[in-house]
């Protein structure tokens, strides 16, 4: 069962817009889905972001990413679970030259899948994927985030 939310999407998405680590890397949340089962992310190219070469900072690109499968997952599951980011990997596939683009859709299966998983008090340690997407659609970056998810104990 999903917690009541005291925070909608829209003022959620507005708060991480003014969050400094994405305020001043160019990264801007557009969408927040109102379930929190979708985000879409878009970070601009800047004189500011840039790296030696003139194209994205992979830590700007890792950065866009960071947040949201924990987040999403902690949202929908509720106040009964454990939820934190437990690893992550990066692939540069290609040079960002432009503004790119990062979608996360949280799906009513896998959602079942973690439910299942931490039953009976079990950890599960959940692997989410990511395309990191140039405006044209092509491969800029694939991402693995591992999350941490459990029910909570007693002595949480």
């Amino acid at each position: 069962m999903a917690r009541k939310r005291t925070l909608s999407a829209t003022t959620f998405r507005r708060g991480i817009n003014l969050w400094p680590p994405f305020l001043f890397a160019g990264i801007r949340v557009l969408a927040v889905s109102p379930d929190f089962r979708s985000a879409k992310v878009r970070l601009r190219l800047r004189w500011f972001n840039r790296n030696w070469v003139g194209t994205h900072f992979g830590g700007s690109i890792f950065a866009m990413t960071d947040p949201f499968w924990m987040l999403l997952v902690m949202q929908n599951l509720g106040p009964g679970y454990v939820v934190w980011d437990a690893a992550a990997e990066i692939e540069f596939v290609s040079p960002g030259r432009g503004d790119v683009f990062a979608e996360f859709v949280l799906t009513e299966d896998r959602l079942t899948e973690i439910r299942e998983l931490t039953a009976e008090g079990k950890k599960a340690l959940v692997w989410f994927h990511t395309e990191v997407l140039a405006a044209d659609g092509s491969v800029v970056a694939k991402l693995r985030k591992q999350v941490y998810v459990r029910e909570k104990r007693k002595s949480d």
